[in-house]
């Protein structure tokens, strides 16, 4: 690997500040377009009629965001380079009826999203962020990121068989965070929510909101090797996609022979499935409206989409050194190691052959190592966006990622110099 792509302390420095600024999918999205912005990129409305200009734009869409970059003449056919993210992460969710509580105790009701490790938030001290929804139609981010809440675990002295015979959490009766003392109120909750966000209690009429560990990222290891965070799954991802897309923009339009696109989706973790998933038509209404506002007809939409390659990037499983036999015998992905590529001939992610080419390709053209990871035989596999992606709108889908430890804990682990190799070979991925 060349001594210039060693790790980039200012990337990843960066990544735990852009980790910590996104609580929850809705500040992911508008933390990427505060970076977008700072890059040339502009806004425009679903609802408003799009011009065929060039330059950069994006779209957001609650816990979603896809944005391109346009080059000086590029014609309705030009082909897409995009890379694909997720901005939700396995936690807890505040119901609609937030308020509970026993035995003196007030806490907040919440459901579990994901395939959380529930034991990871037990006993951490967690904030509150999401949004909430005015009466007005308006829409405000809340993030209250001081302890606040806590899922106390039982002592080991009532639950003497937590230890020989492993911790059993009931995901009803066992996860509720308290936050107080004192009777139950109705509506007290949102109360308080909307004091901290500085509006009035009867204006607030729905509301998204998810606790989150309010323990900063931080370097770890004897040479500050790795990085602990909340929500490498699947942030990272989108920070370094975020960062790829703005210095692919700001090379020459000559030296652009694609529309460069990053497309983050939110509820991947409970299968894609709504307005702002990869499973609806987000992706692909923005791709066709680009087309049709240079002036393209259907056949350049197909021209465009069948030139077209997708990244699908999503944090994988690297080799646990606890576990080996959990993983597949010949394929041990490690931490610093590069990117790895996903294979699962059964699909359930998109890669196939000439999909490793192209991000092969692209990791050569960036200098980067990378790696390959394949689940063992008698393992279930997961999934990603990818598979969903290729399906819904006939893109050739390459699945890719970040190699980590503890997936899907309320902390998660991966080494330090792989954020910035994995945006490096994005931006040799979308300047083609």
């Amino acid at each position: 690997m060349s001594s210039s792509l060693r790790f980039d302390r200012g990337h990843t420095d960066d990544l735990m500040a852009f980790l910590m600024a996104s609580p929850s999918p809705y500040h992911a999205v508008a933390t990427a377009a505060e970076r977008l912005e700072k890059a040339g990129f502009r806004q425009v409305e679903e609802t408003a009629a799009w011009d065929g200009t060039s330059g950069g734009k994006y779209v957001l869409r609650g816990g979603a965001i896809v944005a391109w970059y346009v080059p000086e003449g590029a014609a309705a056919h030009t082909p897409y380079r995009i890379v694909g993210a997720h901005t939700d992460s396995p936690n807890l969710r505040v119901k609609p009826l937030p308020d509970t509580g026993a035995y003196g105790w007030r806490q907040i009701a919440v459901e579990i999203y994901g395939g959380t490790l529930l034991n990871t938030w037990l006993d951490r001290d967690l904030g509150l962020a999401g949004r909430i929804s005015l009466r007005d139609g308006t829409q405000r981010l809340v993030n209250i990121d001081r302890p606040l809440l806590r899922v106390p675990q039982l002592a080991v002295h009532l639950d003497r068989s937590a230890n020989p015979d492993g911790l059993k959490l009931d995901r009803q009766k066992h996860m509720q965070p308290i936050w107080g003392l004192g009777d139950v109120e109705e509506g007290d909750l949102i109360r308080f929510v909307a004091e901290e966000s500085g509006v009035d209690a009867e204006d607030v009429t729905g509301w998204d909101l998810m606790p989150h560990p309010v323990e900063p990222p931080a370097y770890l290891g004897r040479d500050r090797e790795l990085l602990a965070g909340p929500r490498m799954d699947n942030l990272l991802s989108v920070h370094s996609a975020t960062a790829a897309l703005a210095a692919v923009a700001g090379q020459p339009d000559a030296e652009l022979p694609y529309i460069p696109v990053m497309a983050a989706f939110d509820h991947e973790e409970n299968g894609s499935q709504s307005d702002t998933g990869a499973d609806g038509p987000l992706l692909g209404t923005v791709l066709e409206r680009s087309v049709f506002a240079r002036g393209g007809t259907y056949e350049d939409r197909a021209r465009a989409f069948a030139g077209t390659v997708c990244l699908s990037s999503d944090t994988g499983h690297a080799v646990h050194p606890n576990y080996a036999e959990r993983h597949d015998p010949t394929h041990h992905p490690v931490v610093n190691g590069g990117p790895i590529l996903k294979v699962n001939v059964n699909m359930r992610y998109a890669t196939d052959g000439s999909g490793r080419a192209v991000f092969a390709a692209a990791c050569q053209k960036a200098d980067v190592p990378w790696q390959t990871f394949v689940s063992n035989n008698s393992m279930p596999c997961g999934t990603t966006i990818g598979p969903i992606t290729a399906a819904r709108h006939g893109i050739q889908t390459v699945d890719i990622g970040v190699a980590i430890l503890s997936m899907h804990s309320a902390r998660e682990l991966c080494g330090a110099d792989d954020p910035y190799l994995l945006a490096n070979a994005m931006t040799a991925f979308l300047a083609g």
